[in-house]
């Protein structure tokens, strides 16, 4: 497919993108991996890289919804900014009940409410702007963050949105600087070839970069505890090398998947679907981790953890096949339309979710 052809239909915002579909179903599956997945090495790459991966493509999702590589004006702002702001409503909700299950998972949803609200804030926001604020966070708020969480911490005891904010697996001052790289990408047109050889350059050297200089620096560095903490790429340790190392392994993976699933759209079809229901996936992975019980979690086998990946998958393409879009799109589909008034059978080019 040419470039040219590419970028019109990225600008669409009447399509929806199967690549994109395709990488956020492995982001999914991947989180779901690092829940139930067996204890092997090879699995452990799933953890902490699948959640930026999420959030990644959150960022490239609500680029969609307000234009893509052509931002919405006027009205069409308006409405986009009011449809990202009723999502990160009801996506809180949704978390926050999910963590009431006290199933031995931390959900992810209400972070990522938080970063749709402030994402809602940045649909004007240049390329290059986007990119140069997330170098910042990249570099400023790891170091930000263990300060601002002594400080809290002895006088505030944390707690609510100081929780969202600094909390220690999905902390939104750190886990931003993923969304802006999301929202960079897009409108700098993913469809177009410039750009994704653009993003395989930049995101080969992120990895590099990122987990190199960890795995360098834990050797060389006599650390103490909160410099060992700066310097680690460790899952979910949100210091500048893992940031970096994530923000590379998901650009290399959109890339490839937009890749793949323009070139073998059937073949990737159960996953591109499992991506589309991203929102039922994850919630009814939590259920069921609820009504097995925790030991699913804390003991878990392969046996178990393939089950859940062959119900998730078979389940999501047969339900897309027949039905269409997810039980929990949508509601969330649905509730957001009306909010901005545009109609609910009116659709977006991806489901953020």
């Amino acid at each position: 497919m040419p470039s040219e052809t590419r970028g019109a239909h990225y600008r669409d915002g009447m399509r929806r993108i199967e690549g994109i579909d395709l990488a956020r179903g492995l982001a999914v599956l991947g989180m779901v991996t690092a829940h139930v997945g067996p204890d092997t090495p090879l699995l452990e790459i799933a953890d902490g890289r699948s959640a930026a991966l999420f959030v990644v493509l959150s960022g490239v999702s609500i680029a969609l919804m307000s234009g893509g590589a052509r931002p919405v004006q006027g009205v069409r702002r308006v409405q986009a900014r009011v449809t990202i702001l009723a999502r990160a409503f009801v996506l809180l909700g949704v978390g926050v009940a999910l963590a009431t299950l006290n199933v031995p998972v931390v959900v992810i949803l209400p972070t990522y409410a938080l970063l749709f609200a402030v994402a809602a804030c940045l649909l004007r926001t240049p390329v290059r702007t986007l990119l140069i604020g997330a170098g910042l966070v990249v570099l400023v708020a790891p170091p930000l963050r263990v300060l601002l969480e002594r400080r809290i911490t002895a006088t505030w005891n944390g707690g609510g949105i100081v929780d969202l904010v600094l909390g220690e697996y999905y902390p939104a001052l750190v886990w931003i600087g993923y969304l802006l790289v999301g929202l960079a990408v897009t409108r700098a047109d993913l469809g177009a070839a410039r750009t994704r050889t653009r993003l395989l350059v930049g995101g080969a050297l992120a990895t590099v970069l990122g987990y190199g200089s960890a795995a360098v620096l834990t050797r060389v560095l006599d650390a103490g505890p909160t410099l060992a903490r700066l310097i680690t790429s460790e899952p979910h340790s949100s210091s500048t090398p893992e940031v970096l190392g994530n923000i590379g392994v998901a650009l290399l993976t959109l890339v490839a998947c937009l890749w793949i699933a323009e070139r073998w759209p059937r073949a990737v079809s159960p996953l591109a679907a499992t991506g589309a229901l991203a929102l039922t996936a994850y919630i009814g992975h939590l259920l069921v981790i609820k009504a097995v019980g925790s030991q699913v979690v804390w003991q878990p086998t392969t046996a178990g953890w393939l089950a859940f990946l062959i119900v998730i998958v078979g389940g999501c393409w047969a339900w897309r096949s027949t039905v269409g879009r997810g039980p929990a799109e949508w509601a969330l589909h649905r509730i957001a339309a009306r909010a901005a008034d545009t109609g609910v059978t009116e659709r977006s080019a991806v489901d953020p979710t």
